[in-house]
C-alpha cells in the first residue's frame, strides 16, 4: 500500500483538493462541543481534514505512510501538526493518550486483521471519556462488487487498491467492543458510515 499512495501523491499532489470532508467538519464541531483538544489522525494524508481541527485550536498528531504527503502537509499548512511517518499498522508511534481520534476513509483499505488492530490500537490511545470517529465506505457504493473479489465484501480495484465494504452488522462486529454508540450515514462522494465510539 505504501508504494500505491506514494506514487499517487507524487503524481497527483493534493488529490482531493483543500476543502475538508463534511464528516471532518462535523467531527470538529462534535469534538469542540465535548471539550476535546488533543487529536490523533491516523492516515492524515496532506492535512486537508486535519486543518479544520488545527484552526479550531486543537493540537493534531497524524500518522502518514507517504513521505510526499507529509511534505505537502508542511508546504500547505506549516509545522503546527506533528506527523509520524509510517503505516497505521505499526501503531503506536508514541505513548500519548488522545481525547479525540478522527480516522477518515482509511479503515476500509485494510484487511480484517489490520482493521481489528487499528481499532484496538486507537482505543488503547484514547483517553478515558474520549471519542473516536471513523468513516468507512458502505456496501451501498456503486463500486461494491467491482474488480477482483479477494475476500468477503473485499475487492481489488483501481490498479492495486484493496477495499472492504461495510454494512451495519460488520460495523457492530468490529466496533461493538470499543464503545460504539452511533452509526450515521453520510455521503462523501460515496456512501459512508460515520462510526462514533466513546471510551
Amino acid at each position: 500500500m505504501k508504494e500505491f499512495w506514494e506514487e499517487n501523491f507524487i503524481e497527483k499532489q493534493a488529490i482531493w483538493g483543500f476543502q475538508p470532508a463534511d464528516s471532518a467538519i462535523s467531527s470538529k464541531d462534535f469534538f469542540l462541543a465535548n471539550g476535546l483538544r488533543n487529536i490523533l489522525i491516523p492516515g492524515i494524508g496532506y492535512g486537508r481534514n486535519a486543518q479544520v481541527f488545527v484552526s479550531s485550536g486543537m493540537h493534531v498528531t497524524g500518522i502518514e505512510i507517504s513521505k510526499t504527503a507529509i511534505e505537502l502537509a508542511r508546504k500547505h499548512y506549516g509545522t503546527k501538526m506533528t506527523i509520524h511517518h509510517g503505516s497505521v499498522t505499526d501503531m503506536p508511534f508514541d505513548t500519548n493518550e488522545y481525547d479525540g481520534i478522527f480516522c477518515y476513509a482509511l479503515i476500509h483499505l485494510l484487511d480484517d486483521k489490520e482493521r481489528s488492530k487499528l481499532i484496538a490500537d486507537c482505543y488503547k490511545q484514547l483517553a478515558k471519556n474520549g471519542y473516536m470517529v471513523f468513516t468507512a465506505i458502505t456496501k451501498e457504493a456503486i463500486t461494491y462488487g467491482q474488480g477482483k473479489e479477494i475476500g468477503k465484501d473485499r475487492f481489488e480495484m483501481f490498479g492495486d487498491l484493496k477495499m472492504f465494504f461495510y454494512d451495519r452488522e460488520t460495523v457492530e462486529e468490529e466496533f461493538g467492543n470499543f464503545g460504539l454508540f452511533e452509526i450515521v450515514e453520510v455521503n462523501e462522494k460515496y456512501p459512508f458510515y460515520m462510526i462514533k465510539c466513546r471510551k
